[in-house]
């Protein structure tokens, strides 16, 4: 989505939608970001500079710390969500910095804005033997002798053996699958770059996959993707979130990707991993995001002693 899409066929004064395309240029060339956080980043500024209109402003030297207060009063009268509302103040105070270190504006008030504190929820997952039953099932399905089985039981074993994103799995070329030490390379948000092994069963199915099917979906067009859809292209994510969701549904649950990569995080913590090489694993850029499976774990034990002690 382009700053022009953005704005559509809003009266905007002339310098905002230059500045929301510099803005732009800024987000895609310099912090080299994906297309879907460089949207998501454009339309909560185009919304805030809206807002910025209605209060009779038509430049950015109008903005200060109770315009964006008003801004976020606005989002919550509506009835957006605190997650979305710390969102969008997130990319307020990312706007204005920039806005600030470019000479666009002389100071920075988004520093002075605090976040709405988003609540904080635990991610399903799946239990250990759910998770064994989810893959044997996918196995099964894979000796059919189609190639489009054998691809997603390898994508269902990769997913919870590296607990990498939907996304990064999309974006992953042959080349990226280094098969002899069992290593992925990943490219995670911001392009940033990250080794990640895997087990024997997502190895094995690596390779029934590469040698066996994805000959069979080889199109000229094709490129050195390492997972194909049907035509021949790479695959996209609506294809794979529809398979997981499928393939989980066996065990009576409804999951997307993400919640493989939620489970691959517990079930690593639970057998004995440490929170730094977890974090590593899943590319978080902050430790305090990994910690939230740290609850998820004794969550569970809270459980089970629940369950089981006499004096519980």
């Amino acid at each position: 989505m382009t700053p022009d899409e953005v704005s559509g066929n809003r009266s905007w004064p002339e310098g905002f939608a230059v500045l929301l395309a510099d803005y732009e240029r800024h987000l895609t060339a310099e912090r080299d970001l994906s297309i879907h956080s460089v949207r998501a980043y454009i339309g909560d500024v185009a919304d805030l500079l809206e807002h910025l209109i209605r209060l009779g402003h038509d430049d950015l030297d109008g903005l200060d710390i109770r315009g964006l207060r008003s801004w976020l009063a606005k989002q919550q009268s509506l009835g957006k969500s605190r997650s979305t509302m710390a969102r969008r103040a997130t990319a307020a105070r990312v706007f204005t910095g920039w806005a600030q270190r470019t000479g666009r504006i002389s100071t920075d008030p988004g520093a002075l804005l605090a976040s709405p504190k988003a609540h904080k929820t635990l991610p399903g997952v799946l239990g250990q033997a759910d998770t064994r039953a989810v893959l044997a099932a996918a196995a099964v399905a894979a000796d059919d002798g189609s190639p489009v089985g054998l691809r997603d039981l390898t994508i269902m074993e990769l997913l919870y053996a590296t607990g990498m994103r939907v996304g990064e799995l999309c974006a992953l070329d042959v080349d990226d699958i280094d098969r002899s030490r069992r290593v992925v390379r990943v490219f995670g948000k911001g392009r940033k770059e990250r080794s990640v092994p895997y087990g024997v069963p997502a190895g094995q199915a690596i390779e029934r996959w590469l040698a066996e099917a994805r000959p069979k979906l080889v199109r000229e067009g094709s490129g050195p993707a390492a997972f194909l859809g049907a035509r021949g292209g790479r695959i996209d994510q609506r294809t794979v979130r529809r398979m997981v969701h499928q393939r989980v549904a066996v065990v009576d649950t409804d999951m997307a990707p993400h919640g493989l990569r939620h489970t691959a995080a517990t079930h690593l913590l639970e057998g004995g991993a440490d929170l730094r090489s977890v974090q590593e694993l899943l590319g978080h850029a902050s430790l305090a995001t990994t910690q939230i499976y740290t609850h998820v774990s004794t969550d569970r034990l809270r459980q089970a002693y629940q369950q089981a002690h006499p004096r519980a």
